[in-house]
């Protein structure tokens, strides 16, 4: 039987296993694979294999790997993936600002199982792989065209180290012109955390700013903390709220007329495809998440890839190496000598620069900007269907769209009837919706969920996600105790917090159970 076509809710049960971790399945001798020795004839070029490893580089014992045979493993697998909810399940609506979008299974083919891909290795001769140097340089000038910035580097294996690199870049530019007194970097409290968490890392001071009634900070703000000490603003744009900027350019300028850089935190840019640019809004640097806007899948802190731009003034201090290309061969360029080093090893997360040129190619620039349209409509059909559930609110900007995602609040459902965000989330498991995010601590919209339908969702996918909200509003307001005590279906039920101080519990890695429990 298929999903209720009038209330459009799902009957759902999640597999429940009684499932060892894997350390636990393990049994002395038993193998999954058995791999042959070498032929003679190999081993009498290359010999053993481990002799010429230094000393100080080999293990004083083996590994303490699991010992299990194949069809253990699969079945082992198998039975988590049962007791897993994801994109590829149900629509994953919920993970608002990280634009969950469908990653087209051909990329896999292309990125993650060609033989061309599995098999590259960073320190091949630069002539064996001319093909990724050429993925990497032709993804760099779509990314300039996106952007309107001259120079870009795919170094950076995340957007949080996409931001440290341009904090570094910010102060090896001042630094460069003898500036050494500017040591504050101002943003926006509904700008992504890592915007104000990576420039503190690279030793400034953050001056975080906090929302008016329009949902970010009111320009003679800006201005008043902006100083002689400012080396830049990080700010994103449309904000964590879904809530454009339309006067960026002025917080801009506002900016420059005090000698500080400014940074576009672009990870929301899904809304904006085709129709607006860095460029135009004069920053001087800007970062891509290329697994969210871009459509490399995400991988709950990798494998991720940020891509860096900045302006022809800033791009000697680009990390190295660069990709270049002479007219006929694409090198690796390392003689840079203003450059702020590397960010991470080698020259960027491969797979996904391939995944991101395939997307970026059958799309073209038109289907790009369709692709932003698509999400800004989704998002703002979502909003009319939320808004009109009993017990939800929305914060600032009355009466103005939201781009590409909505902060939305509980806030009234929890003064109603004491039922908050917490509870819903655990109670849309029953239906078959993996989860939301909530929002970035601390919750200065009270009760918080963040949705974010981007261009891959058709209106059936959103319907569906409307009514589950809906519903869970109803049983609140009728039977809260039923949403408290949430989840009911899931493998796992509510659990209770000192749970997750109990290795026997709960111990998200074999190291971390080995740790709690005392063991070497």
């Amino acid at each position: 039987m298929g999903r209720n076509s009038k209330t459009l809710l799902r009957k759902f049960h999640q597999a429940r296993w009684d499932e060892e971790i894997i350390f636990e399945l393990s049994v002395p001798g038993e193998r999954g694979i058995l791999v042959p020795r070498a032929e003679d004839g190999i081993r009498a070029e290359v010999g053993d294999g481990i002799s010429v490893i230094p000393n100080n580089l080999k293990r004083e014992k083996p590994a303490g790997l699991p010992e299990i045979n194949q069809m253990r493993v699969l079945r082992h697998f198998m039975r988590l993936s049962q007791e897993t909810l994801g994109a590829d399940i149900a629509p994953d609506i919920g993970e608002g600002t990280c634009t969950m979008k469908y990653s087209p299974k051909v990329q896999e083919h292309l990125a993650a199982r060609h033989p061309g891909m599995v098999e590259i290795h960073p320190l091949q001769d630069e002539n064996t792989i001319q093909g990724i140097l050429e993925i990497y340089y032709k993804l760099e000038q779509f990314l300039k065209e996106i952007s309107g910035l001259t120079y870009f580097s795919l170094q950076p294996s995340s957007g949080s180290q996409a931001i440290y690199a341009n904090a570094s870049i910010v102060r090896a530019y001042h630094a460069s012109r003898g500036d050494n007194k500017r040591d504050e970097i101002i943003t926006t409290m509904f700008s992504h955390p890592v915007d104000a968490a990576a420039p503190a890392t690279a030793g400034y001071k953050v001056i975080t700013l906090m929302p008016g009634e329009n949902g970010y900070p009111d320009l003679g703000a800006m201005k008043d903390a902006l100083s002689e000490r400012t080396a830049g603003i990080f700010i994103t744009n449309p904000e964590d709220t879904g809530i454009y900027n339309s006067t960026i350019d002025e917080y801009v300028k506002a900016a420059h007329d005090v000698g500080a850089l400014c940074s576009y935190d672009q990870a929301n840019a899904n809304g904006l495809l085709g129709i607006a640019r860095a460029k135009e809004a004069g920053f001087d640097l800007c970062h891509f998440n290329i697994h969210k806007t871009f459509s490399a899948p995400h991988g709950c802190m990798g494998p991720a890839m940020g891509a860096i731009g900045v302006t022809k003034e800033l791009g000697e201090y680009l990390p190295v190496p660069r990709v270049k290309f002479d007219g006929k061969k694409y090198y690796l360029d390392y003689k840079r000598p203003k450059s702020i080093g590397r960010v991470r090893c080698f020259f960027g997360n491969t797979p996904l620069a391939l995944k991101a040129y395939a997307w970026i190619m059958q799309h073209g620039a038109d289907g790009l900007k369709e692709a932003a349209e698509i999400s800004v409509l989704n998002n703002n059909y979502m909003e009319k269907k939320i808004r009109e559930i009993p017990g939800v609110v929305v914060k600032y900007a009355e009466g103005k769209r939201r781009l590409e995602q909505v902060r939305y609040s509980w806030e009234k459902l929890m003064e109603d009837v004491g039922v908050g965000t917490d509870d819903v989330e655990r109670r849309m498991v029953d239906y078959g919706l993996p989860h939301y995010f909530q929002s970035h601590h601390p919750h200065v919209v009270p009760e918080p969920f963040t949705l974010e339908p981007c261009e891959s969702y058709s209106k059936d996918d959103i319907d569906e996600f409307v009514a589950v909200m809906r519903q869970i509003s109803k049983e609140a307001h009728e039977d809260p105790e039923l949403v408290r005590n949430a989840p009911h279906n899931a493998p796992i039920h509510n659990i209770p917090m000192p749970v997750i101080f109990d290795p026997e519990e709960m111990a998200t890695t074999w190291r971390k159970y080995k740790r709690m429990k005392g063991i070497k």
